[in-house]
């Protein structure tokens, strides 16, 4: 008999701010961290959703301290996960049933900038155990690496390894940063828009990268005590096979993931109260999103993305967005997905285009991905 799994606490770092009350509050008042960046040199600006360097630095200190060992031993990603991971280790226990669940797309890919032999601390698995080092975590730690799904499968990994009996709790990671190696990367693909991202706009041009780390705790045995309580209630992930950076235009592997989840569940589309999609802005995604919601029928269901607000964050992004989703709930306020103005899509979806109250208590979040990847969780407020 599986055993009911809660995500009791989460934190967050992002270009809004450096917890989740002052990201919630940018939010309310519409504010983006999408802007004019220069990432690559002797090229243009991007419009990308970065974090400010001296705040950085500025919090890092605070934190951690000012020692010069301390703060040249880390890169400036380990210092985004450490800042997002250490409240949550200062409230809960870590102990030898306790897991570590690290989820990043790219790590530390920018160590390898000018550089001819590989770094050590450029494999994920090595970064995921200096984290795990530093606060003293007993177990071996676990990456999850699956495109721009891996923050919503890492939510998956912690509630199935409670479920197995291997762990009592977990703590999730997830992050990545801007880099120079990731902008070419979705440049070369035509994918990254001139202006601030439109999801499911008709005047949609593509996507604006962006980053921040999240972290959540997620456990089997809540204490008495706990602020909020979320039930993980369904999740799957399924691949379509498609393409390596295309989506099924029938949205099957989003479709898919999201039947298993609800079923799971035991929820009905008539009982999702929101849905946190993955909301690219890519003419491709965006449509594919319609067509699996349509044939979940879940087409009336509010619906927002976060891409406005934050850019597409990878391998944080599903993570990210689950906790937003999660604050939504508690404060009984749906988002409006920022930059929808027409809709853009083959299939009508109910775009939320204004802050409004509702009473949220099942949460639907998707996440889409290369190589075919789709994934879905069902969270339930308690």
């Amino acid at each position: 008999m599986n055993k009911e799994i809660y995500i009791t606490d989460y934190n967050c770092v992002t270009p809004l701010g450096f917890d989740v009350e002052s990201n919630w509050k940018a939010l309310l008042e519409g504010k983006s961290g999408v802007a004019l960046h220069q990432v690559i040199d002797n090229h243009d600006a991007f419009f990308v959703s970065k974090i400010d360097d001296e705040k950085l630095e500025e919090e890092f200190k605070k934190l951690f301290g000012s020692a010069q060992s301390t703060t040249e031993n880390f890169t400036r990603l380990e210092k985004m996960f450490l800042l997002s991971l250490k409240p949550l280790v200062v409230r809960h226990q870590i102990s030898d049933k306790t897991a570590f669940i690290l989820s990043t797309t790219k790590g530390n890919i920018s160590l390898l900038k000018n550089e001819s032999t590989l770094p050590e601390g450029v494999y994920l698995s090595n970064l995921a155990q200096k984290l795990a080092d530093f606060f003293g975590f007993k177990s071996k730690p676990i990456v999850v690496s699956n495109a721009c799904v891996s923050g919503v499968m890492a939510i998956s990994v912690a509630k199935n390894m409670i479920n197995a009996g291997k762990y009592k709790d977990a703590f999730v990671v997830a992050g990545d940063e801007i880099s120079e190696f990731v902008i070419s990367g979705f440049n070369s693909f035509q994918a990254i828009g001139s202006e601030p991202c439109k999801p499911y706009d008709k005047n949609r041009n593509g996507i604006n990268l962006g980053e921040a780390t999240a972290s959540a705790f997620i456990t089997s045995t809540p204490s008495e005590n706990e602020r909020f309580k979320f039930k993980v209630l369904g999740d799957s992930a399924i691949n379509d096979a498609n393409h390596i950076s295309g989506p099924s235009r029938t949205g099957d592997g989003l479709f898919a993931s999201v039947q298993n989840a609800m079923k799971e569940a035991n929820v009905s589309s008539e009982q999702i109260d929101f849905i946190s999609a993955h909301g690219t802005a890519t003419p491709y995604n965006d449509e594919m999103e319609a067509i699996a919601f349509n044939r979940m029928n879940l087409q009336n269901v509010p619906l927002n993305s976060m891409k406005g607000y934050y850019g597409h964050c990878l391998g944080a992004s599903g993570l990210l967005e689950s906790i937003i989703s999660m604050e939504s709930a508690l404060h009984n306020t749906l988002i409006q997905s920022k930059n929808f103005e027409e809709m853009g899509i083959s299939q009508d979806l109910n775009i939320i285009k204004e802050n409004q109250s509702a009473e949220i208590k099942y949460i639907l979040k998707t996440a889409s991905g290369f190589g075919g990847c789709n994934a879905a969780i069902v969270l339930e407020k308690c």
